[in-house]
């Protein structure tokens, strides 16, 4: 039987099912996929405490819904760092990420038209969960590359002991379950 971690988050309440991640580490899953209200609600919490931004910016593919909302609402274009380059992508930036969730390092494209796009502009990097930071320290590379300059850092979650950084903006701290 599953187990689950209950979140209030936005004003919203959601069960969180209880995923191994290794042989001593448990997580809380959290997924914006298919949860509109959710969606809507940690962007519009998001978009009333965060800087002032030329674009937004996140990593395919968890964060898309939440940089989609929060640029809907704040009015700015948002930018995509891909896991895979496109056919229709050129003078492609890169950088290497390890996830938590997932298992190999990968690497994350930066199309060098929407790198054009952030060169002296001020980028919010978005995350839909922040837990090691290493997401959050890859996308900063791809956004200096660029020759832009990070606005601030924001997700609905911040995972263990990330949420005790002061450059980070998120609604709600989420435990990490560690095994003996």
């Amino acid at each position: 039987m599953a187990a689950y971690y209950t979140l209030h988050i936005a004003g919203l309440t959601r069960e969180l099912k209880i995923c191994s991640i290794s042989d001593k580490l448990d997580i809380a899953a959290f997924i914006l996929f298919s949860d509109v209200e959710l969606t809507e609600a940690c962007a519009k919490e998001l978009a009333a405490r965060v800087p002032a931004c030329d674009y937004i910016l996140t990593a395919e593919s968890k964060g898309i819904p939440l940089a989609y909302e929060m640029s809907r609402q704040l009015g700015v274009p948002y930018i995509v760092a891909r896991k895979s380059v496109k056919g229709y992508m050129t003078d492609v930036l890169s950088v290497q990420v390890k996830s938590i969730t997932t298992a190999a390092v990968q690497t994350l494209y930066l199309d060098g038209d929407k790198a054009a796009w952030m060169r002296g502009k001020r980028i919010l990097v978005v995350d839909d969960v922040v837990s090691t930071g290493d997401s959050l320290r890859a996308l900063h590379q791809l956004v200096q590359s660029a020759g832009g300059t990070v606005a601030g850092n924001a997700a609905p979650l911040a995972e263990g002991d990330v949420a005790s950084r002061d450059d980070l903006i998120y609604l709600e701290k989420l435990p990490l379950f560690f095994k003996d």
